[in-house]
């Protein structure tokens, strides 16, 4: 059985997904695998490629969802789509990170994206 963080986590994911596709993104990949590590949503905005980092916190969380990617988490995520675009023989498009930021609440979630690195 699916460890609760698990699920939280996945609905997170579902919940972004759905913000994406309402912002008119498709949604090309969940959770490819590279040498470097598991990306959440490969999606394409018509301008190119976004690498979507998914943070699903609850509301009053310690550490709020927009702030859970630092410096370090941004080069892996680097590393990540890059390596993800060779697989694809993609090296040569356009494409930057986003952090989908998920806050639950008793009101419902919260869905903000923000770009990281264009």
């Amino acid at each position: 059985m699916p460890h609760a963080r698990r699920i939280f986590g996945d609905a997170g994911e579902h919940a972004a997904e759905r913000a994406l596709r309402e912002r008119g993104w498709r949604i090309v990949a969940r959770n490819p695998r590279t040498r470097y590590g598991e990306i959440d949503l490969v999606c394409h905005d018509g301008r190119g490629y976004v690498f979507v980092e998914v943070k699903t916190r609850r509301e009053g969380s310690f550490v709020p969802a927009v702030e859970a990617v630092g410096p370090r988490k941004v080069q892996r995520l680097m590393k990540l789509a890059e390596a993800w675009l060779a697989l694809q023989r993609q090296r040569d498009a356009s494409w930057r990170l986003a952090v989908a930021a998920l806050t639950v609440g008793p009101g419902g979630t919260v869905v903000r994206i923000i770009d990281i690195v264009e």
